[in-house]
């Protein structure tokens, strides 16, 4: 069971509180810090001292001071008119995600928010109410803010639900689950939409894919190593003692893992040749420089899904610190990291199938035994050049701009929910790249034979071929490789 707003959360604790298999609560712990928390906020609303977002306009405007009798509509109106994302609808497990983020970050008792809103949210998330958000809006400062409006205007009546696949106006829900309209009040619209649940979600949900991928890279690497009759020495633990870094010794050790009883790796540890190429050579260094990126995403994301993100913080009954908790810029860093850090998986990937494809070692030209007749798998290659290339594409790091903002006030952004969106790109095509290098890798297998490989090989490579028959002669491959493709979404092969 976990805790909101007293546990702290992890990647692994948000997938699983998001598919079911772990169950959040409410305490009453956590309640006592909401209410005390919203005690505050309402001393500072009757107060005729101006304090951010609680009795003044937002951004530019917060220099006019607003009436309590006008503080309700201002909060709903700060939804209404913060709800201008564009672009296809998000995941709805994005959504999701980002309702149990916004839930514990509220249940910290800093944001000034009613207990009746916060049970509303997870009225949605316990019921699968999963309101539709589009992808496109966000600048990353002030946090997430048109995602969050879209997200949170059905508490209002407005906006839009899914029902199953289909988009369905909010008012229809509520009414079919006897809900009335929440009425915010003073601060409500302000924590609701201030934060970076939008971006946190995104990253979430590429570490949950990135750290398979990582995984399956070093297994494509080591079937690929296998069918080139490739060397086991760069993997030795000594040589990586007197360079330890922590992604390169973990992936030295899991080739290690991979090769173990080899007999194919054994029938040519005395042969004449002298080294490989580096695709294959410095598989530790280059898989383990993405997953020493992955440590360092996964380090500051769970720092941020554990913070507070809005704006203002109130700390006493006359304290409402207006600071910048919702600047993105630490996750969209990293994101951009990873980035980079997936899209160089993808390009030593394809590396690896270009040299199965050169006919060297006992292997035939295109891994096909019948070739001229026969184009054999000449041409997936193709796909994998043009799917690094589009990631490499997406590498530059939108951190790394900024355009002004609300007239100015928000004059330096983080654009980070770019960067979270464009790491899920690219490890989706990374998916792809991953899936022909193992079909290749297994063809490649098959010139190996009657040598058998290590026993976790073996079963991967029964896998493969459970699905896609050893290429004789040529046929549409298509199919193969979306076989393939879905192997890997479904997280089939076995990694570890």
């Amino acid at each position: 069971m976990f805790k909101y707003g007293i546990d702290k959360l992890s990647v692994t604790k948000v997938m699983a509180i998001a598919d079911g298999s772990l169950v959040a609560v409410l305490t009453d712990e956590a309640k006592i810090k909401v209410n005390a928390c919203r005690k505050k906020v309402e001393i500072m609303a009757g107060s005729t001292k101006a304090v951010y977002g609680i009795n003044t306009g937002f951004g530019p405007l917060c220099d006019v001071q607003i009436s309590s009798d006008e503080t309700s509509k201002l909060q709903e109106n700060l939804l209404i008119t913060h709800a201008v994302g564009v672009g296809d609808p998000i995941d709805k497990k994005l959504s999701k995600m980002m309702m149990i983020t916004k839930v514990h970050a509220l249940c910290q008792g800093f944001s000034g928010i009613r207990l009746e809103v916060i049970e509303r949210i997870l009225f949605f998330i316990e019921n699968e109410l999963l309101p539709v958000v589009p992808e496109q809006g966000s600048v990353g400062a002030s946090g997430d803010l048109a995602p969050l409006s879209h997200l949170f205007l059905p508490l209002l009546g407005e906006g839009e639900f899914w029902k199953n696949d289909e988009i369905v106006s909010a008012k229809e829900i509520l009414a079919e689950h006897n809900l009335q309209v929440v009425k915010l009040q003073a601060k409500e619209g302000l924590a609701l939409i201030n934060g970076t649940q939008f971006i946190v979600s995104h990253a979430i949900n590429g570490l949950h894919k990135m750290k398979y991928l990582l995984d399956l890279a070093d297994l494509a690497g080591a079937m690929s190593i296998e069918g080139y009759k490739g060397s086991a020495s760069p993997f030795k633990k000594e040589l990586h003692t007197i360079r330890p870094y922590k992604g390169t010794l973990k992936v030295a050790k899991r080739m290690r893992m991979l090769f173990k009883g080899s007999e194919n790796i054994m029938s040519h540890e005395d042969c004449e040749r002298v080294q490989d190429p580096y695709s294959m050579r410095c598989i530790p260094q280059v898989h383990g420089a993405s997953r020493n990126a992955y440590y360092h995403l996964k380090e500051l994301t769970e720092i941020e899904m554990n913070s507070v993100t809005d704006n203002p913080i109130v700390l006493s009954d006359t304290v409402a610190i207006s600071g910048g908790n919702f600047h993105a810029q630490p996750l969209a860093m990293a994101l951009d990291y990873g980035a980079l850090a997936s899209s160089e998986l993808g390009n030593i990937s394809d590396r690896r199938s270009f040299l199965l494809l050169e006919g060297k070692y006992g292997l035939p030209r295109l891994l096909t035994a019948s070739g001229g007749l026969n184009s054999g798998y000449m041409i997936p290659q193709y796909t994998t050049a043009a799917l690094v290339t589009e990631n490499k594409s997406l590498c530059f790091p939108p951190s790394a701009d900024s355009i002004p903002t609300s007239l100015g006030q928000e004059d330096h952004v983080s654009m980070g929910s770019i960067s979270g969106r464009k790491f899920n790109q690219i490890l989706g095509n990374l998916e792809k790249i991953l899936a022909i290098e193992l079909m290749y890798a297994a063809q490649a297998i098959e010139f190996r034979r009657p040598h058998t490989l290590s026993d976790i090989v073996e079963e991967n490579f029964s896998i493969i071929r459970k699905k896609v028959d050893k290429l004789e002669e040529d046929r549409i491959l298509k199919d193969d490789i979306n076989a393939m493709i879905q192997l890997v979404i479904d997280r089939r092969f076995r990694v570890k």
